[in-house]
């Protein structure tokens, strides 16, 4: 799926109103937790949740419930971070329309085991969870 993230700055939600976007927009800065999610609606198509802006997975996962309460579609990304930090979020994964877990591609090395991509998918091995 094609979207845009967080088009203006965090603040500037309402220049949003009234936008009648062709591409999805997605919520990144402007949702930090389950409270900013009502504000979303109307504005962004998506909300962008990351476990390390939220609190952990329990907020996570209230939040992908609510998003789709509010017609939000439910998307999980991350802040970087090795696949111990993509363990949980996969999880979350599991509930969301977008995955965006990439965040060990960048890093210089990974730990042991990590998280594995092929094909455009995640999987975390069975030694990852300890």
């Amino acid at each position: 799926m094609a979207l845009i993230e967080q088009p203006f700055p965090i603040g500037s939600e309402a220049d949003l109103d009234g936008l009648d976007s062709p591409i999805p927009l997605a919520a990144d800065e402007s949702v930090q937790g389950l409270k900013d999610l009502p504000s979303l609606v109307g504005r962004f198509d998506v909300a962008n949740i990351k476990l390390d802006k939220c609190g952990g997975l329990t907020e996570g996962l209230m939040m992908v419930r609510r998003a789709e309460q509010l017609g939000l579609k439910a998307m999980v990304g991350c802040m970087g971070g090795s696949s111990l930090a993509m363990a949980p979020a996969f999880v979350l994964g599991q509930l969301c329309t977008i995955v965006d877990l990439d965040g060990p591609v960048w890093l210089a090395e990974d730990r042991v085991p990590g998280v594995r991509y092929a094909g455009g998918e995640i999987t975390c091995p069975a030694e990852l969870w300890g």
